[in-house]
């Protein structure tokens, strides 16, 4: 039998979306997740408490938020 591969958690999921460079909305979040605005809001808390969280403005005016890499991670 081939092992299944094991299924992502959603905060590891959200961590890898707020650690790409275009980072991740918060629309983005939920649909990915399944969560609520208010689920997402609580873990971007929970993330800033970690890591330095960016906060940017898109082109399409949405507001996105991303993990700054510190330079070693930036390799």
């Amino acid at each position: 039998m081939a092992k299944q591969a094991k299924k992502q958690s959603k905060s590891t999921t959200v961590t890898k979306m707020l650690s790409r460079g275009t980072g991740a909305t918060v629309a983005e979040i939920m649909k990915a997740t399944g969560w609520k605005e208010h689920s997402c809001r609580a873990f971007l808390t929970s993330v800033r408490k970690t890591n330095k969280l960016l906060k940017e403005q898109r082109s399409d005016g949405k507001t996105a938020y991303r993990i700054e890499q510190t330079p070693s991670e930036a390799v």
